[in-house]
């Protein structure tokens, strides 16, 4: 796709040169007046060290002192954002950008095949469905939810025979949910709402009910108070949710923060994960076809990762990473499940191994170096074929139900729309299902992945994309993304954000870190607890690497993660003000010493420790925690920090209180800014024209800061 320029009257970014000496200043370049953010006398002490926490009170999400700042930090935030003259350019192509039908891969449940399409600027998903005389009518339409497109729809589940369907919802883009059960055929709500469940599937037994999971509602702020003991429950439909019976959790042997049920394709098990932490589970087994039956052990502790992906009668098939690192799948008799009687059925690799089930075969995803490929095997563990992907990239799906001929999968890079795929799975051929309709020339642009050496010496990927043709004379806008965490991997996928950086003449560049699981849990071990500044140590050389070799300069590179990843560009942009223009800290865990005391923070543990484990710990965290290590009279870089009001997974407090900090005490002329989402959560479900809305004044606020005053 060409950019028109002379109908737009601008020129591309990348011809374009800083002018910082040669400009008049504006409105938005003068001095910024900061909203008075109060400091308390509220102090902890932690193994004999007293630490201050002047903006405790920032933590209550409900009182109007904070909802007064709040609303004053975004006006002069909205104020500034306003006065950058391309910001309004910037929205409006990014807007004709995304205005293009994107559909999903089909499926089906009943006497339906079910899709999910956005017209283009929807803010949310449609399903739709076709009959078996290919009539297409809309199903369910989230934009009916709410006036403001803040009500998104979380989950979709169907019964047995496909009659029957229940969805969740989220409101303003919080975790908790509800849940609406209804007749497939008149779409009519068959029985009062469930209210209250947050992190849970919806699993049917039959047509007969579901299993959900929840917590009981916390006392205090439903959107930060801790949230401890989740619990498994079965509804019956026709019964009321306060009948719900616990299925496992309700005792304090059975405390876990993660809870969750899932029944199996046959109806036959109920499969029980439980879960103190982010990683490890425990697993447990019951058989639905004996009425009385006991709850079986099959891992008493949570040393693994491991989970049933499918059974054959009483043979069940899991993934684990006991015992393999880089996950395995094995097989065990049901009357006898436990680790010492399983079998490797496709033994560990060096390669990380991802496996879903479809059509009567099992799928082994591996990821080598952050790229995909995929082998098909047989149930008893013959391999069928290395299945030919049509690039480099990442790859979703080669997933279904055992009776299906046909598999959906989706393709894509950093700078290629995903395209859906239909897979033959006896033949083993691929063909197009949906091509993207996005209007992005993918021939205009390349990605090259290369291996840096971090502090340690320790090899560490990273991909770079950006137009064909580009100059390395150090004067490219470069974004450096990381996450770097909960064996978490970023893998190459396209988004239209990105593409609308890279359309303005930007480099995109992705560095998988230590703490993800690109090379398995020896890699997201190697970033935990106090291995975490391996994680940082690692950005930082990214963004060298990208200096060194001239595809940008430190006043040319703005640094960006969300949640752990705004953990990552915190801790960076305190360590290193230096090596960057812009910091871009979204939803970010800021503060380290009292992460865990919200929702269900505790849970993060395995991979950050906490303030209370030991001293060492304290210590540790104290080292680097982004809150507790600004520091008075140093220059930051530019920095907007954004979260949204209903986050309630990493609360909005850890970034108003390293606001409060950067504003009280940076020394230099860098705007610190933090722009606060109203009715919004920590991410999903977030409304295309907020979407749109954020990324504009993200762009316009980089470029901005990095001197480029026309584009």
């Amino acid at each position: 796709m060409k950019y028109i320029v002379a109908a737009a009257g601008v020129a591309l970014l990348s011809a374009c040169s800083p002018q910082k000496d040669t400009h008049t200043e504006t409105a938005v370049d003068a001095k910024i007046t900061y909203p008075m953010t109060v400091r308390g006398n509220v102090t902890d002490e932690y193994f004999g060290h007293v630490v201050a926490d002047p903006y405790r009170w920032l933590e209550d999400d409900r009182s109007a002192e904070t909802e007064a700042w709040v609303k004053a930090q975004n006006e002069v935030t909205f104020e500034y954002l306003e006065q950058i003259p391309y910001r309004d350019q910037i929205k409006k192509r990014l807007t004709e950008l995304w205005n293009y039908e994107k559909v999903g891969a089909p499926f089906k449940e009943g006497n339906y095949t079910y899709f999910y399409k956005n017209d283009g600027l929807q803010n949310q998903y449609v399903v739709y469905r076709t009959d078996a005389e290919g009539n297409t009518e809309v199903f369910l339409d989230p934009n009916t939810f709410s006036e403001d497109g803040t009500t998104s729809l979380a989950t979709l589940s169907f019964s047995k025979d496909g009659s029957l369907a229940a969805y969740a919802i989220s409101e303003g883009g919080s975790d908790w949910r509800k849940i609406i059960v209804i007749d497939v055929e008149t779409k009519e709500q068959l029985e009062p709402t469930l209210v209250d469940v947050k992190f849970s599937g919806i699993s049917w037994y039959g047509n007969e009910g579901f299993y959900y999971s929840s917590y009981d509602k916390p006392e205090g702020s439903e959107l930060s108070a801790k949230t401890d003991q989740h619990k498994l429950y079965y509804h019956k439909l026709g019964t009321a949710q306060a009948d719900d019976p616990v299925v496992f959790g309700g005792t304090e042997a059975e405390k876990h923060r993660y809870v969750g049920g899932q029944v199996t394709e046959d109806d036959r098990y109920l499969v029980i994960t439980a879960a103190v932490s982010t990683s490890g589970n425990k697993l447990f087994l019951k058989d639905l076809s004996k009425p009385d039956s006991e709850l079986v052990t099959v891992l008493d502790h949570t040393d693994s990762d491991t989970y049933v992906i499918d059974n054959q009668g009483s043979k069940l098939f899991l993934v684990t990473d006991l015992n393999a690192p880089n996950k395995r799948v094995v097989t065990v008799d049901a009357g006898n499940p436990q680790s010492d009687h399983w079998k490797d059925l496709i033994p560990e690799t060096e390669h990380v191994l991802s496996p879903a089930t479809g059509a009567g075969y099992i799928f082994a995803e591996y990821m080598v170096d952050a790229i995909a490929q995929v082998k098909q095997y047989t149930y008893d563990g013959e391999l069928v074929r290395d299945v030919e992907l049509p690039g480099v990239g990442s790859i979703g799906g080669f997933s279904g139900k055992k009776d299906e001929d046909v598999l959906y999968y989706t393709f894509t890079n950093y700078s290629t729309p995903g395209t859906i795929y239909a897979f033959n799975a006896d033949a083993g051929e691929s063909s197009v299902y949906a091509e993207s309709k996005a209007e992005f020339d993918s021939s205009a642009y390349e990605s090259k992945q290369v291996f840096y050496s971090s502090k340690d010496g320790t090899k560490v990927p990273m991909i770079i994309t950006y137009k064909k043709g580009i100059e390395l004379d150090g004067t490219n806008p470069t974004i450096l993304y990381g996450y770097g965490g909960f064996n978490v991997s970023l893998t190459p996928s396209f988004s239209m954000t990105n593409a609308m950086w890279l359309e303005l003449g930007g480099v995109y560049a992705v560095a998988n870190l230590r703490g993800g699981g690109e090379y398995g849990k020896k890699w997201h071990d190697a970033g935990t607890q106090m291995k975490k500044q391996n994680v940082f140590d690692d950005f930082i050389a990214a963004a060298e690497y990208l200096i060194a070799e001239n595809y940008t300069s430190s006043e040319k590179l703005a640094v960006r993660g969300g949640s752990n990843g705004g953990l990552l560009v915190g801790a960076v942009m305190t360590q290193r003000p230096d090596l960057m223009q812009v910091a871009l800290p979204a939803v970010g865990v800021l503060d380290m010493l009292r992460y865990h005391t919200f929702t269900a923070g505790a849970g993060w543990a395995y991979d950050y420790g906490t303030a209370e484990d030991s001293e060492a710990m304290f210590e540790y965290l104290y080292g680097y925690s982004p809150v507790h290590n600004v520091k008075q009279g140093t220059h930051y870089p530019a920095t907007l920090v954004t979260t949204g009001d209903h986050d309630d997974r990493v609360v909005p407090a850890h970034s108003f209180k390293f606001a409060a900090e950067l504003q009280a005490k940076d020394a230099g002329a860098n705007p610190q800014l933090i722009r606060i989402e109203t009715n919004a959560g920590h991410g999903a479900g977030t409304p295309v024209s907020k979407t749109i809305e954020q990324y504009a004044d993200i762009y316009g606020f980089t470029l901005w800061n990095m001197g480029i005053k026309t584009i």
